[in-house]
């Protein structure tokens, strides 16, 4: 059976011989980074692309293999602006073509375009039998434009449109594998250093307010996936969430009333005289030793000791969907870059851009210098409510 394959400038070659040119088709590599940056496009922009897939690995290798191919060598099934690429995204067996700039009010209609077009293209060129062994699929970005109630449904991560995430080479695995015994081995020395702190503040929180020392809340870790998070409880216990879902929503969108800092003048993104402290829960928070108790989430592999702060799912709904990045490429740490410069004085914006930097310049030695720099941040109290 003759074997094919597709070379570094785009010839299709059967056992050494070139048996048809796929014109203008980038290579694996090249079309990932086209994904990544109309990924970053239509999160600035607020529009809308489209991402067709041919799937060809039913195609049996030798002839049909060649029809399908001399078919890609010649116009393809629709129109290309200039706009848009067309690329392997496995190489000989899966082949995306990106449509970009579509409005997300028209998004339906030019789905159902392109698949209209595209199949009757390739039923009028193949025989019905190789048609048939063709898989065709459309893949929307957004899939749902301006939708922000169905949480579950804005962290479906679809991997083709997050190529720098799920694509991870042999490198990249290791320093993660490195990560992670970092974490092991960093979270067990902490809970046996403080663990003299952690039996104080568990009789002082169960002494002092009537109900469980540890508070456990649903929170989102890394592709959204929900894990249980805890801290030593601050608040009473039963109380309406809707203060912080209010403060939130405002944070969030930045239309919040911003209250100064009485002693900086600064202003503080944080709800202050929280009615719903106990009373060492103000202790708690402004010396983050609420926050021990997440170590046992790091050993459990839910957190990093470095990372984004783990959201809550009220909150995911509220995101702009260039924000949703921040749960995706790391898991959610115990401290960050937020929490060592700005917490409670950074605007939500200026929060996650922080985060998108740790994310795309991370490196161990500087979950090091975080590590290293947090003890400082937390003596200073800046910005801790």
């Amino acid at each position: 059976m003759a074997k094919i394959f597709t070379t570094k400038n785009g010839f299709t070659m059967v056992n050494g011989a070139t048996a048809c040119c796929v014109e203008n088709v980038l290579e694996e590599e090249s079309f990932r980074h086209v994904l990544y940056r109309e990924r970053k496009r239509v999160e600035r922009s607020g529009e809308s692309m489209l991402l067709l897939l041919l799937d060809l690995s039913r195609i049996e290798e030798g002839v049909d293999r060649n029809e399908v191919l001399a078919l890609l060598s010649g116009p393809l099934p629709v129109s290309i602006r200039d706009t848009d690429a067309c690329g392997w995204l496995q190489t000989g067996e899966l082949l995306g073509i990106v449509f970009t700039e579509i409005h997300h009010d028209a998004l339906e209609q030019a789905r159902l375009t392109v698949e209209h077009k595209v199949r009757e293209s390739l039923l009028e060129k193949l025989s019905p039998p190789l048609y048939k062994r063709i898989g065709l699929s459309i893949l929307a970005f957004p899939e749902k434009p301006g939708e922000k109630e169905n949480v579950e449904q804005r962290i479906s991560f679809n991997p083709f449109f997050y190529p720098e995430v799920f694509q991870k080479d042999m490198s990249s695995r290791i320093e993660e594998g490195a990560k992670r015994a970092m974490d092991l081995v960093g979270s067990s020395l902490a809970l046996v250093l403080f663990s003299p702190l952690l039996v104080i503040m568990a009789v002082l929180v169960k002494t002092t307010s009537h109900g469980p020392v540890l508070y456990r809340q649903t929170r989102l870790g890394q592709f959204g996936k929900p894990f249980t998070f805890l801290k030593f409880r601050s608040m009473h216990i039963n109380r309406d969430d809707s203060i912080h879902r209010e403060f939130i929503k405002g944070f969030i969108s930045n239309c919040m009333v911003r209250e100064p800092d009485p002693e900086t003048g600064e202003v503080v993104f944080k709800i202050r005289h929280d009615p719903r402290l106990t009373p060492i829960g103000s202790f708690l928070r402004r010396s983050s030793v609420d926050e021990l108790p997440q170590f046992f989430n790091v050993l459990r592999g839910e957190m990093s000791l470095v990372g984004p702060r783990p959201p809550i799912p009220y909150e995911v709904a509220e995101y702009d969907i260039w924000h949703l990045n921040r749960i995706l490429a790391r898991k959610p740490g115990i401290t960050g870059l937020w929490q060592i410069s700005k917490r409670s004085l950074a605007t939500f914006d200026a929060m996650v851009r922080l985060d998108l930097q740790y994310i795309r310049t991370w490196s161990l030695w500087l979950d090091i210098k975080i590590l290293l720099a947090t003890p400082r941040a937390v003596l200073r109290g800046k910005g801790a409510y």
